[in-house]
């Protein structure tokens, strides 16, 4: 092994403190002397060059969800979940449309609470549907704080800018059902709709750009069951594509990365993926043959990924993960265009996981190098 394993903190060891994703609480991990700075690696990453190391979102970047953009206590995030917030029962809130939700702590997310509907008739959408007014939200201090106190040049600023076009149409108008019957009979209606959603998309993200130095967005439109897509390619064609790419063609033109989330089997609209541009796909593994795509594809997009081989209610050893995290690699780091994404709460473990990732992929991209 070219790369050492820093055992979990051994005296003389640098360390840096993070915080971990969906939690309130932080950790200790080892501080690396990186040939080049996180940044620098992640843009070979997504560029598909090839880089020094398989970057891990836990050390590489920062993210910021919407409810961290403002000050106070605002009714009003796009998806105004606390994401910190470790729940032990279910609860509802209101997001920035007004729309009603309730956080499900055996789903681990946010549903559109039963009998929510703000628009019964798609058609009437501009009646019903009173879209924010952005103006109204002290952004500027948040920032300010952030930017003095937290901000790391080094290291990739990335931002969630919450709910896509057809996951906000589906919350407006009651629920997946309501929203694929207004895709089916009422395609003009829709398509304004969508339309003006873009307009306030793209209005948002130019107003977070102008506090924050973004580096890379994740937009959330999720276009699938687990068995397949829910609307057709048809429909993707003349309905939901066109104000996709507006929103994405924006934000990619002002040099930010892009990355959609995507749940559900979206495998036969990977050609409007690749199409639409996007840097990273976040994908749902258990719906998609993600390193078939890898092969497929992996010249053209980038994946942010999990470790092979683990199901996030199960626990495992640093030995155990060892060969997932190898896998993992092997699977998806040739020639870049992939980043790893870490979901674990025990200290230790974090530490062994981020030790092992670095260095195997430092080696594994040395190889690659030569060759």
């Amino acid at each position: 092994m070219k790369y050492s394993r820093p055992q979990y903190k051994a005296p003389g060891i640098p360390t840096e403190r993070t915080k971990l994703p969906f939690s309130g609480s932080a950790a200790d991990i080892p501080r690396f002397d990186y040939p080049v700075t996180p940044i620098e690696n992640f843009k070979l990453a997504a560029g598909r060059q090839i880089p020094y190391w398989m970057p891990v979102a836990l050390t590489d970047e920062r993210l910021l969800m919407q409810q961290e953009l403002v000050t106070g206590n605002v009714r009003g995030m796009q998806s105004s979940a606390d994401f910190s917030r470790v729940a032990t029962e279910n609860y509802t809130f209101n997001d920035w449309f007004n729309t009603n939700w309730t956080w499900v702590c055996s789903a681990g997310g946010p549903m559109l609470t039963p009998g929510t509907c703000l628009c019964p008739d798609i058609t009437e959408w501009d009646k019903h549907v009173i879209f924010p007014d952005l103006k109204e939200w002290d952004f500027a201090t948040r920032a300010d704080e952030f930017l003095k106190t937290q901000y790391d040049p080094s290291k990739v600023l990335h931002i969630s800018i919450g709910q896509g076009a057809t996951e906000r149409l589906i919350s407006v108008v009651g629920g997946y059902t309501e929203g694929m019957l207004a895709l089916a009979t009422e395609p003009e209606a829709v398509r304004a709709f969508l339309s003006r959603f873009a307009d306030f998309t793209i209005e948002y993200f130019d107003l977070i750009r102008s506090f924050y130095p973004v580096d890379m967005v994740t937009y959330h439109d999720d276009w699938g069951t687990e068995k397949d897509t829910f609307f057709s390619e048809k429909m993707m064609e003349e309905i939901v594509y066109e104000p996709t790419k507006r929103i994405i063609d924006h934000i990619k033109s002002t040099g930010t990365l892009f990355e959609f989330h995507c749940c559900g089997n979206i495998t036969r609209f990977m050609p409007y993926m690749l199409d639409l541009n996007v840097d990273f796909l976040q994908l749902q593994r258990r719906a998609v043959d993600i390193p078939a795509m890898k092969a497929k594809y992996g010249d053209r997009i980038g994946f942010n990924v999990k470790i092979e081989g683990t199901d996030p209610v199960l626990s495992y050893s640093s030995s155990e993960m060892i060969p997932k995290i190898r896998d993992t690699i092997e699977l998806y780091g040739k020639s870049g265009g992939a980043y790893i994404s870490i979901f674990e709460a025990d200290p230790e473990k974090i530490w062994n996981i981020i030790s092992e990732t670095y260095a195997y992929s430092r080696e594994f991209y040395d190889t690659e190098r030569i060759k």
